[in-house]
């Protein structure tokens, strides 16, 4: 479903325009993004020295206001290309009062130019666009080109962590995920009524709870070599 564009939307990204990362050029894209590369200095970003995360696709921001509130000695990258959406998750940090949550309003293809190699500590994919149509596959936030751009932003040891409601995206993406090497652990086919502790609810995964649709987790890590 198409977002509505929001009234007010310009002055409203002004006040919360000290949360954004100074984000890529407009001109980049997956073919020509990992020529330019203009990487972030997490410590001058952030003002210490902390490990980051990224969740991808970020939403109204429920999950990662959550996240860091619960882990303040994190600091974290939110990872959204939809204005309309990503003020409001701006606005929720804003008002939470937090320090180590960062915004960069960009798609994921454009992360290579941005994040130094091997140096995120997690990754978040929470309830992805499924992109039902064959062929829509490229857009898969777990499509083999995106998990490639992941392994080289991992850290060693670090983690994929994926939640969607979509069974059908779920069986593709535990497919390109063993595919591309990757391990998987910690697979659940029906989270809230399992024994996982843990977890944080985005707004997505509030609702389809409430209908009693089950929500699918994984974890994806690279072995080592």
């Amino acid at each position: 479903m198409r977002m509505r564009h929001k009234k007010n939307l310009e002055p409203r990204l002004e006040e919360v325009r000290e949360y954004f990362i100074p984000a890529v050029a407009e001109d980049l894209n997956y073919a020509n993004a990992g020529k330019e590369q203009h990487f972030f200095d997490f410590a001058e970003l952030f003002g210490r020295e902390a490990p980051v995360y990224l969740e991808i696709g970020s939403g109204k921001g429920q999950f990662i206001c959550e996240l860091a509130l619960q882990h303040p000695e994190n600091n974290y990258i939110a990872v959204e290309k939809v204005s309309d959406v990503i003020v409001m998750g701006a606005e929720k940090v804003k008002k939470a009062g937090l320090t180590n949550v960062l915004f960069a309003r960009c798609g994921a293809e454009y992360l290579p130019s941005f994040i130094p190699p091997h140096s995120i500590a997690g990754i978040y994919l929470n309830f992805s666009p499924p992109y039902p149509k064959n062929r829509h596959e490229a857009h898969r936030l777990t499509n083999r080109r995106f998990l490639d751009i992941y392994r080289d932003l991992l850290a060693p040891g670090a983690e994929i962590h994926q939640k969607t409601d979509n069974m059908h995206y779920f069986e593709y993406s535990i497919a390109e995920f063993s595919q591309a090497g990757y391990a998987l652990k910690n697979i659940s086919l029906d989270l809230h009524n399992s024994d996982f502790e843990g977890n944080i609810m985005t707004e997505y995964e509030t609702r389809f709870v409430g209908l009693g649709q089950p929500i699918y987790r994984l974890e994806a890590y690279l072995p080592e070599e």
